[in-house]
């Protein structure tokens, strides 16, 4: 669908241990390559944070269209 592979889900850490992948979470959430991971000078933690806070676009897309068909189709109240 992203027109790119997904990138590996978990990466070593500075212990060694396998840690999640920032640039795995941002392809998952169907952003464009880079759009939090390329910033200069985020941490991998500051990374993280970001899109754990962050809305999926399609997901978001989605509400507002549910919410401007009701929106549309609401009947309106008598006064």
């Amino acid at each position: 669908m992203l027109g790119r592979p997904a990138p590996a889900p978990s990466v070593l850490g500075r212990k060694g241990n396998a840690v999640l992948n920032p640039v795995f979470v941002e392809w998952l959430m169907g952003l464009d390559q880079g759009h939090v991971t390329a910033v200069p000078g985020l941490s991998r933690t500051q990374q993280l944070r970001i899109l754990g806070n962050g809305v999926v676009p399609q997901q978001g897309a989605a509400a507002l269209r549910r919410l401007l068909h009701r929106e549309h189709n609401a009947v309106p109240q008598a006064a």
